[in-house]
């Protein structure tokens, strides 16, 4: 398969079908490791991003060279979407910059859980009267306040954005507002809300 080549699976035992489907039952594709500030991603071809149900971060599960994978697809800034390759996956299987992967995913309505920030959590932990309302939103909604806590290099903003995150739950808020949910948040990969071009 070259690297960009996408199909879809219909669903249906033996058949494969390269038309556009709105929710695709698997996406497959030859995609490239590529290092960004030392961090292994793979970015989706344009079909592929584009057979997604949306410009921001999208759950799926899938496998990496065989590897089975749970993660959150997330956007470039560029109508586009990337997925990080995690170190367990990339040391399993010897995964360098530059070597070639067989992805395929799917996109799930069960959200993983994100990995809640230690001054996030702290924030949560000291905010008994927002505990309710954060338990009772869904996994999606707690991923979009963890990427807008995360999404700065400023300590002074980011301890800020800890802040005003329980004042607006403490009204009632279930999602961060005024967020472009198709941008590249992303400290560490992103510049202007764009992913950075990578290093092969």
């Amino acid at each position: 398969m070259r690297t960009g080549m996408t199909t879809y699976n219909d669903g249906v035992a033996g058949s494969t079908d390269t038309t556009y489907h709105a929710r695709p039952a698997a996406i497959r594709w030859a995609a490239k490791a590529v290092s960004i500030n030392g961090q292994l991603i793979a970015s989706l071809p344009g079909d592929a991003s584009a057979a997604l149900p949306s410009r921001g971060q999208v759950a799926v599960t899938g496998t990496i060279d065989g590897q089975p994978f749970r993660t959150v697809v997330e956007p470039d800034g560029n109508r586009g979407h990337w997925i990080k390759l995690d170190a367990r996956l990339t040391s399993l299987r010897k995964i360098r910059p530059g070597d070639a992967i067989a992805v395929e995913l799917a996109p799930t309505k069960d959200w993983p859980e994100p990995h809640v920030p230690e001054d996030l959590q702290s924030a949560l932990d000291a905010a008994t009267d927002v505990a309710g309302l954060w338990e009772s939103i869904t996994p999606m909604a707690r991923w979009e306040w963890v990427r807008w806590v995360n999404a700065t290099r400023s300590p002074t903003t980011r301890a800020r954005r800890v802040e005003v995150s329980m004042s607006k739950m403490r009204s009632g808020k279930r999602r961060p507002c005024c967020f472009d949910l198709a941008a590249c948040t992303d400290p560490d990969l992103a510049r202007s809300g764009k992913l950075i071009s990578p290093v092969e």
